[in-house]
């Protein structure tokens, strides 16, 4: 593995290929949206009936939608609120941490919102495999309705096969991505065009009296239908989620000249089919297609979800790193796929519980109609933290004018609000399993969190100072031949492995190295800034390692770096000193008592530290100790 896959930003390849590659990755999931969005705006549950009114209000709903939410709030302005180059929620919260960090109430509130907005992410990323492959494959139906029994057991086979590969990585896959995709987004600007070329009336949608007259003509309908209308902007997350690995100038212009475009078209060439074959509205996607093209169009949107769902479950995967570097998850096994691409990783857990869950959601709902009840929830949540959080950069980080923050926060802010309140109309019928997630998952962050918080302080409280330990050590202390690496979660105190050594064995090494890892609220810490020594005398040091929250720890590799800053290691002479608490809930717990318990049962499930740390096995001694918490 070369430095890049070890931690390094990674070099930009062209512009061309990093729009191309933005095509294929980042808008897959909002690129299949046309499949189910305009159909489910007219579902008979909605009420809304397939009139010329009506469906010039609701194109130009999505017209407006898409503008405001995407356009505006995501690409032209959030993407400027960049941490370091990286963006997503939990980098967007890692910079808000560090402008408040002299509010320390303010700075409390705003990390439970930006830790219950990435939650809402992991909601998302179950429902949008399951949703994307559901509604291509129910193209069979219009092909010959006799293949209707057949969509469920082909969307879990194809969703099993995409599940199963991912233990061999995208990096081969990721080079048919970009094309196949761009592929997808003519296609459906083609499908689009012809269909309003027989009916051009429809793009006075575009006009916004449209939309504000189907709102004031029917208030109740409109409410219910903007719960579908979301669905037009669900993905959006992952402009900026994916914003460190393709820049923002090719995100920008991958969607102004080419996803935009061709997004709009389809919308409205389905708007134009609906305005002269009302009928359509069972399938209007489908059906904007002659029936030659329809079997391989059920192929290409095959692909086209395939690739939605690729990129959703990478985005869970690059969240979970991030949290784990920036303490909210337990150490996982994490896999490096690709010795160029920093961001292609596995992680095993995480693939396999989400496929537990979009199997689940298949079997449950049967259909994507059934399934768009409980889509959207998540999303707009999610969309919601983001502008809250985006407020305090404006104000905070660009000072911009109090009025113009004020005025732009509270635009979104109502605009996310209104999608928010039509989409809880969906709890009782879907929506409240994506809420029961992120709960679920929120219990347990925070719980981790706060656990290691206490734990530490714990840890610092039972212990002494290196200082004082190195003076007050007995001179005829017997020392051996060789390095001790003692792994050490505070710095500047004594690690319990080195005392449960001494008192077992009676002996320390003949160099003694404390090394504590840490995380930065930046995605990338430089090679020359990543290392840090001090000298403490008596052949003891204390080693720190910095590494961004988008890089993954490895230990050998800083060892390489202490050698060329004066302290050299032969591992062949090195025992690395691993401790590992482990946690007995106490009658008096720190925490609640079902914390306590669920931080207990955390603990005990953590990754090793040898393998999260890429620390040779054969080189290490584990030590553990009892802590009533």
């Amino acid at each position: 593995m070369n430095e890049t896959s070890a931690g390094a930003a990674p070099a930009k390849p062209p512009m061309t290929a990093l729009v191309l590659g933005a095509i294929g990755v980042v808008f897959g999931d909002i690129g299949t949206s046309p499949l189910y969005a305009l159909k489910e705006c007219f579902h008979a549950k909605h009420g809304a009936a397939v009139l010329p009114e009506n469906i010039l209000g609701i194109l130009s709903l999505i017209f407006w939608a898409i503008f405001i939410v995407v356009t505006a709030k995501y690409v032209l302005l959030i993407m400027r609120a960049d941490n370091k180059g990286q963006g997503g929620i939990l980098a967007l919260l890692a910079l808000v941490l560090r402008l408040t960090a002299q509010h320390p109430r303010a700075s409390a509130i705003l990390g439970v919102l930006g830790l219950f907005g990435a939650t809402l992410f992991y909601g998302d990323a179950v429902i949008t495999p399951a949703i994307s492959v559901l509604s291509a494959v129910e193209g069979l139906e219009i092909v010959a309705p006799a293949l209707e029994r057949f969509v469920v057991p082909l969307s879990l086979l194809v969703l099993g096969v995409l599940f199963f590969f991912q233990r061999a990585g995208t990096a081969s896959v990721g080079r048919v991505f970009g094309p196949v995709t761009l592929l997808w987004f003519l296609t459906l600007a083609v499908l689009g065009i012809n269909s309003i070329a027989q009916n051009p009336a429809v793009l006075f949608a575009i006009n916004p009296l449209y939309a504000w007259r189907f709102i004031e003509l029917q208030p109740l309908i409109a409410f219910i239908t903007l719960g579908a209308v979301v669905l037009a902007v669900t993905g959006t997350e992952a402009l900026y989620a994916d914003m460190g690995h393709f820049g923002r100038p090719a995100i920008r212009l991958a969607w102004l000249y080419v996803v935009w475009p061709c997004l709009i078209l389809n919308y409205f060439g389905q708007g134009a089919l609906l305005l002269r074959a009302p009928e359509a509205v069972e399938n209007p996607f489908y059906l904007l297609a002659p029936q030659w093209f329809l079997v391989p169009l059920v192929i290409l949107a095959t692909a086209a979800t395939v690739i939605a769902s690729q990129a959703t479950i990478t985005g869970a995967f690059s969240l979970t790193r991030q949290a784990i570097q920036l303490g909210y998850v337990p150490r996982m096994h994490i896999v490096q796929t690709s010795n160029r691409e920093i961001g292609q990783i596995y992680v095993p857990l995480v693939n396999w519980m989400l496929l537990i869950g979009v199997v689940f959601l298949v079997l449950q709902f049967q259909s994507s109609s059934n399934l768009a009840a409980a889509y959207g929830i998540a999303v707009t949540g999610a969309m919601m933290v983001d502008s809250l959080l985006v407020a305090v950069v404006m104000a905070l980080a660009w000072r911009w004018y109090k009025p113009i923050v004020v005025m732009l926060a509270g635009m979104f802010f109502v605009v996310d609000l209104a999608f928010l309140s039509a989409n809880s109309l969906k709890i009782g019928s879907g929506g409240w399993l994506p809420l029961v997630i992120a709960g679920a998952l929120f219990a347990m962050l925070s719980t981790w969190r706060r656990g290691r918080e206490l734990l530490g302080e714990r840890l610092r409280t039972d212990t002494v100072s290196l200082d004082v330990f190195i003076s007050a050590m007995a001179p005829g202390l017997q020392r051996v031949p060789g390095t001790a690496i003692f792994m050490n979660s505070a710095a500047r105190v004594i690690p319990s492995a080195l005392l449960h050594n001494l008192n077992h064995n009676k002996v320390l090494h003949e160099r003694v190295v404390f090394m504590t890892i840490k995380t930065a609220d930046v995605p990338y810490v430089p090679r020359a800034q990543r290392v840090e020594i001090a000298d403490l005398g008596s052949n003891f040091f204390c080693v720190e390692v910095t590494y961004g929250f988008m890089q993954t720890p490895n230990v050998p590799r800083a060892l390489v770096i202490c050698t060329r800053q004066g302290l050299a290691f032969d591992m062949m002479q090195t025992t690395f000193f691993v401790g590992r608490e482990s946690i007995i809930p106490s009658i008096r717990p720190s925490m609640a008592l079902w914390r306590d318990h669920l931080f207990a049962w955390m603990m005990r499930n953590a990754g090793s530290a040898t393998d999260f740390f890429h620390i040779p096995p054969n080189r290490v001694v584990e030590l553990g100790t009892q802590l009533e918490f």
